[in-house]
């Protein structure tokens, strides 16, 4: 059975892919863009085997970061009982100083949140004007009610960091210069930026190594997962640097069928004991009715006496055309006669009348 931790980079071909693409993107630069920073951000695009059941947001740690230090960084903290929204400010930068944090450039509490960024432009100017944000995570869930879609269509949704912890300037450190995977319920592509055009090769390899072991455990899947990884810029095609056996597709195949319960294999298990039964019984009655059958053909069959039939008569010759002419109809002569009568009683008439006309001679 394969695993899904059995996803295996080749460095030396992952080397060749990242070296291609900086070739590529150093000749599609022009003059113009010389005088401007063109580094462009590398991605890392994952396909999975199959589509996500839940959606999912994996953080994943890289050995090198990708964010310079220029980057405007804001943070959102809870309001401390019994301060005002300027000493809870004031309390924060303190904090950091102490634990060593120097990347943080702005602090706003909860209750400022609310009352002065309420309005749309003001949201939209404070997207604007911060690279990334972070929040504290005793008011991770209370932000997106605050903050609106824009900051979540940009992909910038505030990242969530535990102020109280110990080690706090290793964990806004190891969130700043990481990266995260959204993995979605929607279709079986993710993607996750790992780092800048501009970097080395070797420290650009060893971000994607640490990305894919860290996705690629992190990821609630059972069986194998990954099916393809690709490297790209913004503006290059995907460069592949991974593809999975066929041998996979039977192991997701098994997976994805469904498991029947206990109570739904007994009753199975009870239709076929009945389906044998019955069969058994048929066979048995076919056997039954072969054996009457049998034991009738072996009777005595009476012979056949033939019985005298009387010739056949001689065919009638067929009549020749000249013998069916046509008969006279009977209405017709009837009608011929009826007409002669008239005639006859018309004439007797006029006979008549000229006698009578004829003077009669002494």
């Amino acid at each position: 059975m394969a695993d899904k931790t059995e996803v295996v980079l080749d460095r030396t071909q992952v080397k060749k892919a990242v070296q291609a693409l900086q070739a590529f993107l150093k000749t599609k630069s022009t003059r113009d863009s010389l005088l401007l920073d063109d580094t462009q951000h590398i991605s890392l695009l994952f396909t999975l085997w199959k589509v996500p059941k839940q959606a999912q947001t994996i953080r994943i740690p890289l050995p090198h970061g990708q964010r310079p230090d220029t980057e405007e960084i804001c943070l959102f903290t809870r309001d401390e009982p019994n301060m005002t929204a300027e000493q809870t400010q004031r309390f924060y930068k303190r904090l950091l100083e102490e634990k060593g944090v120097k990347n943080i450039s702005e602090i706003i509490p909860y209750k400022v949140l609310r009352t002065e960024y309420k309005p749309y432009e003001a949201k939209r100017r404070l997207l604007g004007n911060f690279d990334m944000f972070i929040s504290d995570d005793r008011i991770r869930r209370l932000l997106p009610s605050h903050l609106g879609k824009h900051f979540y269509e940009r992909k910038k949704e505030p990242l969530s960091v535990n102020l109280q912890s110990k080690h706090l300037a290793r964990d806004i450190q190891s969130v700043i210069q990481g990266t995260s995977l959204k993995v979605t319920n929607k279709g079986c592509c993710c993607m996750a930026r790992v780092a800048l055009s501009s970097m080395a090769a070797d420290d650009v390899t060893e971000n994607i190594e640490a990305a894919v072991k860290t996705a690629v455990a992190k990821l609630r899947m059972k069986g194998p997962v990954m099916k393809l990884i690709h490297i790209k810029s913004q503006t290059s095609v995907a460069l592949p640097i991974y593809t999975s056996d066929l041998s996979q597709l039977s192991v997701v195949k098994e997976a994805d069928k469904p498991k029947e319960k206990g109570g739904a294999a007994k009753k199975r298990a009870k239709k076929r004991q009945k389906q044998g039964t019955k069969q058994t019984d048929t066979t048995a009655e076919g056997k039954g009715k072969e054996k009457k059958v049998k034991e009738e053909e072996e009777e005595e069959i009476p012979q056949l006496v033939p019985i005298e039939t009387p010739s056949k008569k001689p065919k009638l010759e067929p009549l020749k055309k000249k013998q069916l002419e046509k008969v006279p109809k009977p209405a017709a002569a009837k009608k011929g006669t009826k007409a002669q009568s008239k005639l006859a009683k018309k004439a007797g008439k006029t006979e008549s009348k000229v006698k009578r006309k004829v003077p009669k001679v002494k």
